[in-house]
């Protein structure tokens, strides 16, 4: 029994970090198929030129590999024109044998046309931006949590017993109290109580 194919053109790309490969795969009313493959720079031009190259060639439906970071800037590229299906590089892994990037290429059309490849979740651009901050005010967070923790322990370990006078250690009374200290870090003869009264 042969394989229904749900779509008529597609392209699978094979990417990496400096290129990728384009195959593009069209089947006429026969169920003949012919390939076309071409490769592109992942430079911002490059995958301009590749989104011209499928449009030219009424190619809308692509599926990718998620290889690392790479699929970023080309998915960010196609999505507004194509329909794109990314998929796990293991899902999609060309059978043994003499592999080369246009076969990889017509390997993930293939699967492709066929509707054979599971697709990876992929929320709107907004979606993935806000994520992205999150992440990286989650990030900034926590390397602030860190370095609160860290100058605990520096005053903890010079006997600065700055938590014992003041509520907030990071509060503009122990920042005046840290301020003063800092003016002649070298006189270990300072005591905290007249520091704390003149704040």
């Amino acid at each position: 029994m042969a394989l229904k194919i749900v779509y008529k053109i597609c392209c699978g790309i094979d990417v990496h970090k400096t290129f990728v490969v384009a195959c593009i795969a069209s089947t006429n009313s026969k169920g003949v198929t012919t390939y076309e493959s071409h490769r592109f720079s992942t430079y911002t031009k490059g995958l301009r030129d590749l989104l011209q190259w499928l449009l030219a060639r009424n190619c809308k439906d692509v599926c990718m590999e998620s290889t690392g970071k790479y699929w970023i800037p080309i998915y960010n590229i196609l999505e507004n024109d194509c329909t794109i299906v990314l998929a796990h590089p293991k899902y999609v892994k060309a059978i043994r044998g003499k592999k080369t990037d246009k076969k990889d290429a017509k390997w993930i059309a293939d699967l492709f046309k066929h509707d054979l490849v599971a697709g990876s979740f992929m929320p709107p651009a907004d979606i993935r931006q806000l994520r992205d901050l999150m992440r990286y005010r989650f990030k900034l967070t926590c390397f602030r949590s860190s370095e609160k923790n860290r100058l605990q322990n520096c005053l903890t370990v010079s006997n600065i017993q700055l938590g014992n006078v003041v509520s907030d250690t990071f509060g503009k009374s122990a920042q005046a109290i840290l301020d003063k200290l800092l003016e002649n870090p070298a006189d270990t003869s300072f005591d905290l109580e007249p520091l704390v009264s003149k704040v």
